[in-house]
């Protein structure tokens, strides 16, 4: 990731350093060309790459900035924080859902004032946009659709966009007397990461403990939706009645999410 900024770099340190090296001793009685100017000797050439170094350097510099501000978004609630606030469950769904298809039922959609949540296990879901690793050919179950789409009008991109997926309206559970609807913004806890994503898409009426690829990936989990995932112990937190929009703006959602986070574990929410 870092190699190509480094190796710039030190193409325009080499570049600098030899525009800026003295020329070859004029021989007597034969006139040379002037590389220097009356501010200090140093070439155009010089200040030309002395001046794109400085700009490549703050660039890197720049995105550097927007990268640690972006994790400080994600990072702004401890896992355990979260897992604190949700260790107790006050059972909202008519009944539990299973972790997967013909398995027993043992998870209930528990709720408080502010937050619904469940834990669960983890699921690679793909669906959405046809994209070079999530299509019909690297995901079986592939559907190229989401329940909610982008502003755009086109479905999510699983590929890129954190999101999680919901179990469809049932007698069990409808999500949306909860104050869950697309878009809601959710904080999804794995070991001691915490990532912030929306609701993307809704799955099965039986069935609970699904993610897009991305949001996978961002928890540093298998995100091959055929084999990857974890088998237990993700819990989700979905903030009731929030929103970030647009749906597909992933910084608008780890925006609000530590924000909403925060308030939860602070008891000012």
């Amino acid at each position: 990731m870092h190699s190509r900024p480094i190796a710039l770099t030190a193409a325009f340190a080499a570049a600098l350093l030899a525009a800026a090296a003295p020329g070859p001793r004029a021989s007597a009685g034969v006139p040379q060309p002037s590389h220097g100017d009356a501010r200090g000797g140093e070439s155009r050439e010089a200040r030309a790459v002395r001046a794109t170094l400085t700009a490549t350097a703050r660039d890197t510099g720049e995105v550097r900035a927007a990268r640690s501000a972006g994790e400080a978004r994600e990072g702004a609630v401890s896992a355990a924080e979260l897992l604190a606030k949700v260790r107790d469950c006050t059972p909202i769904s008519r009944g539990s859902y299973r972790k997967d298809a013909g398995a027993e039922a043992t998870v209930p959609v528990c709720g408080t004032d502010e937050v619904v949540h469940w834990t669960a296990d983890m699921d690679v879901s793909c669906d959405g946009q046809s994209t070079p690793r999530c299509n019909a050919r690297t995901d079986p179950w592939f559907i190229e659709d989401t329940a909610f789409r982008q502003s755009d009008g086109k479905p999510l991109n699983a590929e890129t966009l954190p999101y999680v997926v919901v179990p469809g309206p049932s007698q069990t559970w409808r999500h949306t007397e909860s104050g869950v609807r697309g878009g809601t913004v959710v904080a999804v806890v794995h070991d001691d990461r915490v990532r912030y994503g929306v609701v993307g898409d809704t799955g099965p009426t039986d069935v609970i403990g699904e993610v897009s690829q991305a949001m996978a990936r961002s928890l540093g989990v298998d995100d091959d939706p055929v084999a990857g995932g974890v088998a237990s112990d993700v819990t989700y937190v979905l903030f009731r009645d929030s929103k970030a929009t647009p749906i597909e703006d992933h910084s608008a959602a780890a925006s609000l999410g530590g924000e909403l986070a925060r308030r939860f574990v602070s008891g000012t929410g």
